[in-house]
């Protein structure tokens, strides 16, 4: 599925667990409770797009643009967002162990999520 172009799609509990999705277009899809641990969303445009309560845990989303992206509730422990564009809703989103190493920030809305154990080496806040 690599380069896929899954634009508005509405793709709500849908799973992608481990799937490889690098440089998708997931632009505005909705991605509500779909189960994405473990994938690989290497660049992946995913602004704007839907992911309240999903499950991201362990995936792979180095250099991804998650701008005005809902994170509201989601699993993002350990995964690995090193130099993605972050500036997402992220409301009570358990962040715990993730690499946020490089990741743009500013903007974001981390209002009871949970950062414990998350490496944030030269992130922009």
């Amino acid at each position: 599925m690599k380069s896929i172009n899954l634009k508005n799609s509405n793709l709500t509990h849908s799973s992608f667990s481990f799937a490889n999705l690098q440089n998708a277009n997931l632009q505005g899809a909705n991605l509500k409770e779909a189960n994405l641990r473990g994938a690989n969303l290497q660049g992946a445009n995913l602004q704007g797009a839907n992911l309240q309560g999903a499950n991201l845990q362990g995936a792979y989303l180095q250099g991804a643009n998650l701008q005005g992206a809902n994170l509201q509730m989601a699993n993002l422990r350990e995964a690995n967002f090193r130099g993605a564009n972050l500036q997402a809703n992220l409301q009570e989103a358990n962040i715990q162990e993730a690499n946020l190493q490089e990741a743009n920030l500013q903007e974001a809305n981390l209002q009871g999520a949970n950062l414990q154990g998350a490496n944030l080496n030269g992130a922009l806040m």
